[in-house]
């Protein structure tokens, strides 16, 4: 939006850092071209709301794709202790 600021971070952080500072930016254009919101702050926090939301749905997301993963393992698991028993009755 037009202005910097100096913020601390390690070397290795500066790359993330500059790339999460570009998305609100982005994010805050986003909102400001939507026309309803005044004021440097408000819109700030209008898009970290923004961002905020996107975060949660792709952890929820995220979380739901951790339960099927572990719902194949455990079937995966069923399916080798099964097979293993079958072998062991064929011997």
């Amino acid at each position: 939006m037009g202005r910097d600021f100096s913020v601390a971070c390690a070397d290795e952080e500066r790359e993330a850092l500059t790339q999460a500072a570009s998305y609100l930016d982005r994010s805050m254009h986003e909102v400001q071209k939507r026309g309803k919101v005044v004021g440097i702050e408000r819109c700030a926090i209008i898009a970290a709301l923004n961002i905020t939301n996107e975060l949660l749905l792709l952890r929820k997301q995220a979380g739901g794709k951790d339960e099927i993963e572990q719902r194949v393992k455990a079937l995966q698991d069923k399916i080798d202790t099964v097979m293993q028993e079958q072998q062991q009755l064929t011997l």
